[in-house]
């Protein structure tokens, strides 16, 4: 009774031993990796992520002063200008800035460049709240990465040509992912933490007075009328010499008979 039982003992062990083998050599071959999961949501309380924008037009009546006042609150608020447009018309001088700040600082900056603003053309102020898919992308990326490392281990144990060349395909996926992934975390982060204000402001040029635009019209058009009857003496001159010739051979004429 004694052997049997050790027999039976025996051959459950080698069973077991068997199958665990078999397990892990199908794990390896056909490249079956359980995908972890992750749970952020529910684990971790995390600070609201925010992305505040504004964009903002407004008439001033001295442009320069207005541009100085901005720039020194640029620098106060340790803000920086990502873009710096002007241009001139016949009736107004505009410049356009694209303002990068520390979302911290914002509220001040627009309080103090809008100082004494009566009335804007435009002013429009957003915050966007992308604290869900910034944990959505986190989790998303933990958990690419822990599947690749996962795979990096496969590759070591990878016996034959083939498995090597499935085990780095699969791997070169999950790399292009992960980094597709990281680039839109860094793009939100960097929104997260630099807000961005547009600026427009514009100083109308007055119009000239009446009288004085008619006497620019007048010496402008004396000058072309000037021109132009120079242009038509060059080229009558041949007439002009042969009418002075026989003007002067009739008076000859003339005194001699």
């Amino acid at each position: 009774m004694k052997h049997i039982t050790v027999f039976f003992g025996l051959l459950i062990s080698l069973t077991i031993l068997s199958c665990g083998q078999n397990s892990e050599h199908s794990e390896i071959s056909s490249l079956e990796i359980a995908v972890p999961t992750t749970e952020y949501k529910t684990a971790i309380s995390v600070e609201r992520k925010l992305i505040k924008e504004g964009n903002i037009e407004f008439q001033t009546h001295d442009l320069k002063a207005t541009r100085k006042t901005i720039f020194e609150a640029v620098g106060q608020n340790k803000a920086y200008i990502s873009s710096d447009l002007e241009y001139n018309t016949a009736v107004e001088k505009k410049n356009t800035l694209v303002i990068r700040v520390p979302a911290g600082n914002f509220d001040k900056l627009l309080k103090t460049v809008t100082t004494g603003i009566d009335k804007f053309d435009f002013k429009q102020i957003t915050s966007r709240d992308v604290s869900e898919e910034f944990l959505d992308i986190e989790a998303r990326l933990k958990t690419k990465k822990e599947l690749e490392t996962r795979y990096l281990g496969l590759l070591k144990q990878a016996k034959d040509v083939h498995e090597i060349l499935e085990i780095e395909k699969e791997i070169g996926a999950l790399r292009s992912d992960i980094e597709s992934i990281e680039g839109r975390l860094k793009y939100l982060q960097d929104k997260i933490s630099f807000s961005t204000l547009d600026m427009t402001f514009y100083e109308s040029i007055p119009s000239q007075s009446e009288f004085g635009h008619q006497f620019k019209n007048g010496f402008k058009n004396g000058w072309d009328n000037l021109i132009s009857f120079f242009v038509v003496l060059i080229n009558i001159w041949p007439f002009i010499l042969i009418g002075l010739g026989l003007i002067m051979g009739i008076r000859i004429y003339k005194r001699k008979k």
